[in-house]
């Protein structure tokens, strides 16, 4: 996992739901922690794009629901401020499934555009994008 330029906004917070944009069978994931997030005590863990989060299915196929995944954000409504002074925010949110923690996506097809944060920090992910932001 290599660091990110930009200076991402949190927009998804604990307990979100998060839908997906790929084909690994979840449809809706709950966000119910960020990995490598210290905060202080009583504060809920907060990601933005680029970001792993572990997330239980909420919808999707049956074998699917109920079961923990790992996922990386790759969309945020949000808006961020990237390095050379640009904004940017998307329409939706949206995450990617996981099979490790390696960063390696279940999915083998993403729909609608990933952000170039997301794809910088995991290049697993950047080998399937369609459209990059």
């Amino acid at each position: 996992m290599k660091p990110i330029a930009a200076r991402i906004t949190k927009g998804i917070t604990h307990g979100t739901n998060l839908p997906t944009c790929d084909n690994s069978g979840a449809k809706v994931l709950r966000v119910f922690a960020v990995k490598g997030q210290r905060t202080v005590k009583g504060r809920y863990p907060q990601g933005g794009v680029g970001d792993m989060v572990l997330a239980s299915v909420v919808k999707g196929r049956p074998d699917m629901r109920k079961k923990v995944v790992p996922a990386i954000i790759v969309r945020q409504r949000k808006e961020y401020r990237r390095a050379d002074g640009t904004r940017i925010k998307f329409e939706e949110n949206a995450a990617v499934v996981l099979k490790d923690d390696k960063g390696n996506p279940k999915g083998t097809i993403f729909k609608g555009p990933i952000a170039k944060e997301a794809c910088d920090r995991w290049p697993a992910v950047a080998k399937l994008a369609n459209i990059i932001v």
